[in-house]
């Protein structure tokens, strides 16, 4: 006698996957079952706004409009989380499962797009976009962050509602956006993960209304924006504009009645208020209103909100000057100074940027100083005499940032950061070859050095010198030494 016997084992990882896939399609069903008012018309329209990342490179153009450092940062981070985000997932995941798309007999057809996607549908790549966009964003900006943030789970939730995606599609896409972001920043860091800055804190007055501020203002940096939002956030702050030729005898008026000296401008204005302030004494309040402003930016003031919350809050800290010397002639610089092709190239830019502006400026400029027929700087450095292209000494240490140009971390180290390009037949290739290169210690082509102090001998006369935007002349011995901890600046110091 025999009996039946079911032979059939039921496999543990089919049934899982059986389960899951169960699981998707009764939540893409409840979806498509529910009502929500006004969901008909917006959801497919946005889902569509979305296609080829239209919607994400809108959002990024509105923050850049914005003209804050953070949100163009912001921007900049968002758009290239997507781009790492969309290769990923059109070079990989469409080709790693080949699911097909959702039956759309239980959704509407005002919610079903007009042109229904042909794609594989694991994983969303609108999901994968819009939360690679969104996260990229809010790892450089927590405000900017939330503001996409709604709009980046809309899309995704879209996607489910039209019937183009099951959910798990979409959860997966998010997943792998998200990660797109994370990986980018592995690359290039976001501010807050800088190390932390060593200058130190010092007591300065807090001016919670901004009474004893005033802030010069150089108009032609076209500030009135900023300006005018700083009087509201400080109402009793004094505000003087002025033109660039009357900046020193309008700073130097202002130092005189100021418990603290504040200024407004680029980086040649600011050099020209820090050296008033170090001269009577004041604490100096940096507004950030130029082109560059990497004095104010490498300090951590970006906009007016860091400004006044530090002044309210009385956060300030120390930071070195740099000073050069050639005969009678002496300065100082926050920034840099430099001999060489250099203040060529910043002379040049100037002649131009009134004219077609300062980017187009700084590009022809770097164009007719290279090509022109022109020798190395002869210069005496320990004891040698030397051909140079370039000697730049910057006001602390100079670093990268993953694959982005260089910045400080500290304003107040006690070095200058000393790099030098080699003289050459072809200055060109020398310069490039020295930027690829970065912070080398020795090479054919360049070399870095930190010191405290540094002297040049035998400089020709009518040698052109390049500090923080500005060229004078210098010849003979020039001196470039630091002067540690010689300024107080405002700093926001507690977290946004």
């Amino acid at each position: 006698m025999t009996a039946d016997v079911d032979l059939t084992v039921p496999v543990p990882g089919h049934a899982l996957r059986d389960r899951l896939l169960a699981l998707d399609c009764r939540l893409f069903e409840a979806v498509a079952a529910r009502h929500w008012p006004g969901a008909d018309p917006f959801l497919p329209r946005l889902s569509h706004s979305a296609n080829h990342g239209v919607l994400w490179f809108g959002a990024a153009a509105a923050l850049v409009a914005t003209r804050s450092p953070r949100a163009r940062r912001a921007a900049t981070r968002g758009v290239a989380s997507l781009a790492l985000a969309s290769a990923t997932i059109n070079t990989l995941g469409k080709r790693s499962v080949r699911r097909p798309r959702p039956l759309l007999d239980a959704v509407p057809m005002i919610r079903q797009l007009k042109r229904q996607p042909i794609t594989t549908s694991f994983p969303s790549g609108h999901s994968a976009s819009a939360a690679a966009f969104a996260t990229g964003v809010a790892l450089e900006s927590r405000t900017a962050g939330t503001a996409v943030a709604p709009l980046a789970a809309a899309v995704a939730l879209s996607r489910i509602y039209t019937g183009a995606h099951f959910p798990s599609d979409v959860l997966a896409g998010a997943a792998l956006g998200a990660g797109a972001a994370f990986a980018i920043r592995g690359l290039v860091p976001t501010r807050d993960q800088l190390p932390p800055p060593g200058r130190p804190r010092v007591d300065a007055p807090a001016l919670p209304d901004g009474e004893g501020l005033v802030l010069v203002v150089n108009t032609a940096a076209g500030t009135t924006d900023r300006t005018r939002a700083l009087g509201d956030a400080l109402p009793l702050a004094e505000i003087v504009e002025c033109e660039p030729d009357g900046l020193r005898g309008e700073l130097e008026k202002a130092a005189t009645r100021a418990v603290v000296l504040g200024v407004c401008g680029g980086d040649g204005t600011v050099n020209a208020a820090a050296e008033v302030a170090l001269r009577h004494g004041r604490p100096l309040a940096v507004l950030p209103g130029g082109t560059l402003n990497h004095f104010a930016y490498d300090l951590g003031v970006e906009d007016v909100r860091d400004l006044s919350r530090a002044l309210r809050q009385g956060d300030a800290v120390r930071v070195d000057v740099g000073r050069f010397s050639s005969g009678t002639t002496e300065g100082y610089f926050l920034n840099t100074c430099s001999l060489g092709v250099y203040p060529e190239l910043v002379r040049e830019r100037d002649r131009w940027s009134g004219r077609i502006g300062g980017w187009p400026a700084g590009v022809l400029a770097a164009v007719r100083v290279l090509r022109a027929d022109r020798h190395p700087l002869q210069t005496e450095l320990g004891g040698r005499t030397r051909p140079l292209w370039m000697l730049f000494a910057g006001n602390g240490t100079y670093h990268r940032m993953g694959l982005t140009p260089a910045r400080r971390y500290d304003l107040a180290d006690g070095r200058l950061d000393v790099r030098v390009v080699h003289g050459g037949r072809k200055p060109a290739v020398r310069l490039l070859a020295a930027a690829v290169a970065g912070p080398l210690t020795r090479s054919p082509v360049h070399a870095a050095v930190r010191v405290g102090r540094l002297r040049v001998d035998g400089v020709a006369p009518g040698t052109l010198l390049a500090y923080d935007g500005e060229v004078t002349t210098v010849e003979g011995e020039v001196t470039l030494e630091k002067l540690p901890e010689a300024l107080t600046v405002y700093r926001p110091l507690s977290p946004h």
